[in-house]
């Protein structure tokens, strides 16, 4: 009896080690999951190396600052710039409006309209900017990537100009994805109604995929443009000489071809309000 037990101990004493062994096997290769598992599969990096590599990126609290002219005023730029992660759209500046915007831009969702611009005042976006991260999107013809999409072309010598700036394209496959969204949402596609999904449309859906909380700042209601005393503001709050923002939203709303639903989308965000955490500042509004 004595000799059984001593011959247990013998062996218990070498299966702990390797116990121990197998465990940290298993947690360290847990580990190699969870940080895989933090990919977003539907934004590829742009550079020369062409190497496969997903935009990785979580905030748990994030400000969404439009680029619409209800920013003019608001005084919200020490508030957003407080704010862990700051997501700006397309070629909004920060110069000159830091006290109604904020100087912060933790990422940037850029149309691929807006790329020349970006393009001309590179050293702005991409020397000065260099710890933003930006995410492109477009169609098929301007960001395919054998050598013919002319807006991924300029996009590569930019990655190759300034290696140190992360920058990625949206996937064709993620592009489809949003619009089967905008579609579940509105029961219409988008394609047969002859819109154009904004680039806030983009936007919103990347802030729910990496934020945990989100503060949207600028953005209107869907009813916004329909109320009697609504006031006129620029489109966007650094163009003032440009068309107001609510004849902009009607005009596109009722194209026939080419226009972006903006009121619709401002129907479908408050919808996603109710089931994530989103709040609208500046003017400040519930779903």
């Amino acid at each position: 009896m004595k000799s059984l037990m001593l011959r247990g101990l013998c062996l218990l004493s070498l299966s702990l080690p390797l116990l121990f062994w197998f465990g940290h096997v298993i947690t360290r290769d847990d580990l190699t999951l969870a940080e895989k598992s933090s990919d977003i599969k539907g934004y590829m990096r742009i550079g020369p190396a062409r190497i496969d590599q997903f935009l990785d990126m979580h905030c748990s609290r994030c400000a969404l600052v439009s680029s619409s002219g209800q920013m003019l005023g608001a005084g919200a730029g020490e508030d957003i710039d407080e704010i862990g992660c700051v997501i700006r759209m397309n070629d909004a500046p920060t110069r000159g409006f830091e006290k109604d915007v904020g100087g912060r831009t933790s990422l940037r969702v850029v149309s691929h309209t807006s790329v020349p611009r970006l393009v001309k005042d590179e050293s702005y976006y991409f020397q000065q900017s260099a710890d933003t991260m930006y995410v492109f999107w477009g169609p098929e013809r301007n960001m395919r990537q054998d050598g013919k999409g002319r807006i991924f072309n300029a996009l590569l010598k930019i990655a190759q100009k300034y290696p140190n700036v992360r920058m990625y394209a949206v996937t064709r496959e993620q592009i489809q994805h949003c619009d089967s969204v905008f579609q579940n949402e509105t029961g219409k596609n988008r394609m047969q109604t002859g819109a154009f999904l904004s680039t806030g449309f983009f936007t919103m859906i990347l802030a729910m995929e990496i934020c945990d909380s989100i503060s949207v700042y600028g953005m209107i209601d869907d009813n916004y443009c329909s109320r009697a005393n609504q006031s006129s503001v620029p489109y966007h709050y650094y163009e003032k000489s440009r068309i107001d923002e609510c004849r902009m939203y009607k005009f596109h709303e009722n194209t026939r071809h080419g226009g972006h639903r903006f009121i619709t989308e401002k129907a479908i965000y408050a919808k996603w309000a109710t089931r994530h955490v989103i709040e609208f500042k500046h003017p400040s509004w519930s779903p």
